[in-house]
């Protein structure tokens, strides 16, 4: 069997820089196929991110950092992901997608298109899948009902899901597969791993078909619209893991900080401490093409990127994983519980069985 069933990540996963026009109408190109799910953020100004995708349809705007509720930017003529592009997608004069002479980052996810019925759980979905990269983008309308399901369509266990409210304000709940029953954290918070038998009540019950979800009106509130982003890990491609943090920040050769395998040379890392309250940060290779990568983006906050100066948050990226060497308390305190979510630049070994290159 082959190592990896994915050669060319970047068919499903890929990062665009982009300098922002303060225009309608901006087609950003370059991303290599025709994104599903568009999550933008201005790397100069303190702007609220900015998440799209096409189930929802283009204009509807979710913010990652913020717990509002969907709104169609058409209304007030500053929309954003105003249409999904065959290599890219089109921005509109929002500063949150598209500020004037300012630099944007877009990371950009492929699904599976259009969106299909599935009926699989108790709660009638739709979804868009690619089982290949192991992501699905479901909505569905909740029924207050404890334990309910909704189909995700992925045919295998999700790893982390990112369940949002679309018609009222809700944070950003998620479920990643190292939790116990009633376990979750918050995309747009710095809360630590949160305790509730109303949220996701049963980790045994995510499986390969549906995503049990319980009664609360932040997940599940009868009659109102949720959009939930699904990933499975899927070998040489993503990962979505734990580690402990060592505490160790050197920076030579042989720094001590914790290494964590992936299996890949990443392209994007996100990491949550779950025993603390600390932010979620994002790197990736192509803001920081070459190690040391230190320029961080925080999921849960508005402020602009930072180089990371003091040395608490960098690390390396591997040829087969990435390792720590900082030790601030967001990725790398001594002892302490983290989550991370990545997806690949290239696979440690390709399915013809050629390894990868070290940066």
């Amino acid at each position: 069997m082959a190592y990896t069933t994915i050669d060319d990540p970047t068919q499903y996963f890929n990062t665009v820089l982009f300098t922002g026009n303060g225009a309608n109408g901006h087609g950003i190109t370059g991303v290599g196929f025709q994104p599903d799910w568009v999550w933008l953020k201005s790397r100069a100004n303190t702007e609220s991110h900015w998440a799209g995708d096409s189930v929802r349809g283009a204009n509807l705007r979710l913010q990652p950092n913020e717990s509002n509720a969907e709104f169609d930017t058409t209304s007030n003529s500053y929309p954003g992901v105003s249409a999904f592009d065959s290599d890219g997608f089109t921005v509109g004069r929002s500063d949150a997608a598209n500020a004037n002479n300012q630099s944007m980052v877009a990371w950009n996810w492929r699904a599976g298109g259009s969106a299909s019925s599935n009926t699989t759980g108790s709660i009638d979905s739709s979804v868009s899948v690619s089982t290949d990269a192991g992501f699905s983008i479901v909505t569905y309308t909740g029924n207050g009902t404890q334990g309910a399901t909704v189909g995700h369509g992925l045919g295998k266990a999700p790893a982390i899901i990112f369940v949002k409210g679309r018609d009222q304000v809700t944070n950003w709940n998620t479920w990643h597969k190292s939790f116990a029953d009633n376990k979750y954290v918050t995309l747009d918070a710095t809360y630590a791993l949160s305790t509730d038998a109303n949220t996701f009540p049963d980790a045994s019950d995510m499986t390969s078909s549906t995503f049990e979800i319980g009664s609360a009106s932040w997940v599940n509130g009868n009659t109102k619209t949720f959009v939930a982003y699904c990933f499975a890990e899927i070998q040489g491609y993503s990962k979505m893991g734990t580690y402990t943090g060592n505490g160790t920040g050197s920076f030579g050769p042989f720094a001590g900080g914790t290494f964590v395998y992936t299996g890949f040379k990443p392209a994007w890392l996100m990491i949550k401490r779950t025993d603390g309250a600390n932010g979620w940060t994002i790197f990736d290779s192509v803001r920081d093409p070459f190690n040391i990568v230190g320029n961080q983006l925080s999921a849960n906050s508005n402020s602009a990127e930072e180089a990371d100066a003091s040395h608490h948050a960098e690390r390396d990226f591997l040829a087969n994983g990435f390792k720590l060497k900082g030790n601030g308390n967001d990725v790398n305190a001594d002892g302490a519980n983290y989550l991370y979510m990545a997806f690949a630049e290239q696979p440690f070994v390709s399915s013809n069985g050629v390894p990868t290159t070290a940066r």
